[in-house]
């Protein structure tokens, strides 16, 4: 403390500050109430000092207040409060136990008042919360009535002159409809900011007459429209927002503040409760086309469960409270900015990444070469979560982590929780070990307001907090909507099964339509008969719009149709001499910039690929320059990825660091030749909210080519539901095209079962109706090509592209190219394995087909041993759409051939096998088809090093045995 051996004790209290006067204070309060419970040296001290003076005690509660950042108007307080305490009778009296005690009871008022707070509308009031009982403290109403108001709060309103009065302005603050957490906001600014707003005497502010009208207009408008539903379509799946129809409101006044603020997109995830009401209210839906879904969708027999409206039109669609929507928005004139609700599946919060890779795209601007200008006000994100799915889904935290990170923050997302107090059927009790739904928030440090749904006013309240501080800060604000489910999970799900005394008192609770409307006739804000003509209003809107449905509504048009078979794109060759200087500028260095000399003699090795006669570019160096001719083009990049910009096994580079210093240099992004931007990040450790995230930024910039790496292939099992629900079905269920690209490190080289699989199959079986493209390249002028491919595509016909990469043949030989295979032809969907020279393709008997690295095994087994001339190899490059003309083709120029075999490594319940086994069936009707690989396996790969080894040889040995084959005539004699 203050007083060790080895520093002078303090002349005065004054000399104290900060955790040292806190110290000293509670030390203070044992040697009054137990002299000897302190050491002689502090006895002595206080001794001398004798009890804090009045402006100690006022600074340490201005301390209390702002975390450490008095203020000028904490100052004033003290001098007047010193001047008071010069008077006669006033707090003189007190002693300094009770004034500090005081003090914590305001801070723990701050801290714990939602402990008591009002914010259930169902619930029975709060019990006293002990940490905030007056004796507890050694308190009486009568001692706080004689300490100065500012001793304790130092920012009091000027009428608060006492502690007493201090205190019980404190809790009616802190335990009413809204109540605060934001304790575990570290950043003393942010948290004086917070308390000040919070503690304004102007705060929550009440509504003048004409908008609190209006707000009663639009509650009775959320009210009208899901009863209306519930009488007209009895029993069909709406997910009502009834309970929580403040959040229409909410999303109002967030969406006005916010355009206001100057941002040209707002970006809304979420999931199915209340969604049909924000669609028509908040999007701007016409009724009638709602009330058109409705009737489109009972078709029992097709669809008994969910009733997709589109199914009978020959595209898939899907359920309406999975739609999404646009809007724009404006004062009359011009649009001011455009309003997007994310399309989103059953699978809740995976929507959540998406909407923040839509706010980062239109944050991005990638029309300049280098790295893309960031604007966070030029877009905001706002995502409703389920209060069970909000602490229950492992995306919700993926997301909230990627926050703050700057390859995807969006400077502040603003977080919902519709609170229903109910999980399906399951209570909180049985979804969480919190408190409460939005405890998760906390460790990032996100103020969290919970506010009661039934007071309108304090929940535009919230929003409005929450918009300041994302402004002020350009971090995330949570506001915990605390409602209920008037209905079931669904309308046609009965609940007083599972919750009889929850529904008992929901069916006997006023809607908020109906508590606000008699809060503002007793104000004397509105009357009546106005009351009722506002309802009217709104029921003859509904009545009308349905009547506008008519009998057209079971030939209705789907919105969207498929997209039919993908176009061919293909890119324009890039001159030789234009690569070159690419290749050059790729090269160049600022000066004084040192690369680590290894690294650096790698690199520099690659501009011998242009000098020299064997020169050859490898898979890193054609990926940068595929890179480099696409920004060259005009078409930003930007790829993200575990480690993506080193590369996983250390072969790409994008990022240099000056050995010496530390500095960065990206070559692309300065590059003389390029007219777009280019950004690469590593990713945080997790899959689904980066695939996510970048899926929704390239759905949002289509024209940009976007590429997520995973560090090993297999890794993207954690993302499956993107990959699922978003990626490969997005263009059937909600016409929404992608161009991404997925980079899946995949081959089997021994590194075990998690490191050599990255579950090509499941791509394949995901694979129909032309929804993206299957790869799985082996040279780098093939993935040159692809890349260059893709980027022409995302302009014409933009389609997923999923890439098998390599490990092992980053670095292989076999896998590099020519400049001139770079500068000439193009992507090859059927690679074909040179035949011998002189060889005589009318002896061919055995034809083997096989994909990826193990074709590159077989041609470097058959090169030592050899290459028969009765075998012909062709790799498969392309698997989806699977290339059925050129394997035709090039099987036709064998006219001997008597077997065709299928190679892969991986077992034959994975891979490509059961894939290609129907196609290669249909193309040779007559010709025997052979599997060689791994049999059937649970596990993708061996576990060690020497049993792959000696598999690995098996299956190629197996491939090219002549044990089985057939010397006799081939097709023709069959």
């Amino acid at each position: 403390m203050a007083t060790r051996r080895n520093r002078p004790a303090p002349a005065s209290w004054q000399a104290l500050y900060g955790p040292n006067l806190g110290w000293a204070l509670e030390l203070y309060e044992r040697y009054q109430a137990h002299p000897q419970s302190v050491d002689d040296q502090t006895r002595a001290l206080f001794e001398r000092l004798g009890p804090p003076p009045a402006e100690v005690l006022a600074g340490r509660a201005a301390d209390a207040d702002t975390d450490g950042l008095a203020s000028d108007k904490a100052a004033q307080g003290r001098a007047g409060d010193a001047a008071w305490q010069a008077q006669p009778g006033t707090a003189a009296a007190v002693d300094t136990q009770r004034i500090v005690a005081a003090q914590r009871l305001a801070r723990n008022i701050r801290m714990y008042g939602h402990l008591e707070a009002r914010i259930n509308p169902i619930g029975e009031p709060p019990a006293p919360a002990a940490i905030l009982d007056l004796q507890n403290y050694g308190l009486t109403e009568e001692d706080l009535a004689r300490i100065p108001a500012h001793w304790v709060w130092a920012h009091a309103p000027a009428d608060v002159r006492d502690a007493k009065t201090a205190l019980q302005r404190l809790r009616r603050v802190y335990t009413g409809s809204l109540a605060y957490e934001f304790a575990h906001v570290h950043d003393p600014e942010e948290h004086a900011w917070l308390t000040r707003h919070v503690e304004s005497s102007e705060w929550p502010r009440p509504l003048p007459a004409e908008q609190a009208k209006a707000l009663l207009r639009r509650l009775i408008e959320v009210d009208e429209f899901e009863k209306f539903l519930h009488r007209t379509f009895v029993g069909q799946k709406r997910f009502s927002i009834e309970g929580v129809d403040m959040l229409v409101p909410m999303l109002d006044r967030l969406i006005y503040l916010t355009v206001q603020s100057g941002a040209r997109d707002v970006m809304i995830g979420m999931a199915h409760r209340g969604r049909l009401n924000v669609l028509a209210h908040v999007l701007g839906k016409p009724y009638q086309a709602i009330f058109s879904e409705f009737h489109a969708a009972p078709n029992k027999e097709l669809v008994p469960s969910e009733g997709s409206m589109g199914i009978n039109y020959g595209w898939t669609g899907d359920v309406k409270y999975h739609l999404g929507a646009s809007r724009d928005v404006g004062d009359g004139h011009e649009v001011q900015a455009r309003l997007r609700l994310a399309n989103n599946p059953s699978h809740l919060e995976f929507v959540n990444p998406v909407v923040e890779g839509f706010a980062r795209a239109a944050q991005d601007d990638r029309g300049q070469a280098g790295a893309p200008g960031h604007d966070m006000d030029a877009a905001v994100a706002v995502l409703v979560h389920g209060d069970a799915a909000f602490p229950g889904e492992g995306i919700v935290a993926e997301t909230l982590n990627l926050s703050r990170l700057p390859g995807y923050t969006t400077g502040g997302t603003i977080h919902i929780i519709a609170n229903n107090q109910l999980g399906f059927t399951a209570v909180p009790e049985e979804g969480r070990s919190t408190r409460y739904a939005s405890d998760l928030a906390k460790g990032f440090e996100i103020p969290i307001v919970h506010v009661n749904a039934d007071d309108p006013e304090a929940c535009l309240a919230a929003i409005e907090l929450a918009h300041a501080y994302r402004q002020a800060f350009h971090k995330d604000f949570l506001i915990d909507l605390v409602g209920y489910r008037r209905w079931g999970h669904n309308e046609g799900d009965d609940p007083v099964m599972t919750q009889p005394r929850m529904y008992d008192v929901i069916a006997h609770h006023p809607t908020v339509r109906e508590l606000y409307a008699k809060r503002l006739l007793e104000a004397g804000m509105v009357q009546p008969d106005e009351v009722a003509e506002l309802e009217r209003q709104v029921r003859d809107r509904l009545r009308q719009a349905y009547s506008q449905v008519g009998e057209e509504k079971d030939e209705a048009e789907p919105t969207w149709k498929h997209a039919g078979p993908m176009q061919s794109v293909q890119a324009q060759p890039v001159p030789r001499e234009q690569l070159q200087a690419l290749n050059e500028a790729l090269l160049a260095r600022p000066e004084g910039f040192t690369v680590y000399p290894k690294l650096d003699r790698i690199l520099q090795r690659r501009r011998t690929a242009f000098t020299e006669p064997d020169g050859r570019v490898d898979w890193a160096h054609a990926e940068a320059l595929a890179f480099a001719s696409v920004l060259a083009e005009g078409i930003p990049v930007r790829l993200t990825g575990q480690d993506s910009e080193r590369g996983t096994f250390s072969q790409r580079h994008l990022v240099l660091h000056d050995h010496r210093t530390g500095q960065t240099y990206t070559p692309l992004q300065h590059l003389p030749q390029a007219r777009a931007s280019f950004a690469v990040h590593n990713s945080p450790l997790t899959e689904a909210a980066v695939i996510g995230f970048e899926y929704g930024y390239n759905v949002q910039a289509p024209q940009t080519l976007v590429l997520w790496e995973a560090q090993f292939g297999d890794f993207a099992n954690a993302g499956q539901v993107l990959i699922d629900q978003f990626l490969s079905a997005g263009l059937a269920k909600w016409g929404q095209p992608s161009g991404l690209v997925l980079l899946l490190p995949h081959g089997y080289e021994g590194q075990g079962p998690e490191h050599s699989s990255a579950r090509l199959e499941r791509y394949l079986q995901l694979s129909a109706e032309h929804n993206w493209r299957v790869v799985y390249p082996t040279t780098a002028a093939q993935y040159f090509h692809l890349l260059r491919d893709q980027a022409a595509r995302l302009t014409v016909d933009p389609r997923p592209l999923v890439v098998m990469t390599p490990k092992s043949l980053l670095r292989n030989p076999r896998a590099a190219s020519t400049v001139d295979e770079l500068t000439q032809g193009g992507f090859q969907p059927l690679w074909t394995e040179p035949p011998r020279p002189g060889a005589d393709a009318a002896a061919v008997r055995r034809l083997i087909l096989c994909t990826g690295k193990v074709g590159v095994d077989l041609a470097a087994a058959l090169e030592q041993a050899g290459h028969p001339e009765w075998l012909a190899v062709a790799r498969v490059e392309q698997l989806y759409p699977f290339p059925a003309d050129a394997v035709r083709q090039w099987a036709a120029s064998f006219p001997g051939a008597a077997e065709l075999v299928w190679l892969q490594e991986e077992p034959q319940n994975m891979g490509a096998w059961g894939y290609v086994q129907p196609h290669l069936a249909e193309l040779f009707p007559d010709l025997p088809i052979r599997y060689v690989g791994r049999p059937a396996r649970s596990s993708p790969a061996e576990g060690l090093a020497d049993a792959h080894e000696q598999m690995q040889r098996q299956i190629i040995a197996q491939a090219v045995s002549e044990q089985g084959l057939s010397v006799h005539a081939g097709r023709e004699s069959r």
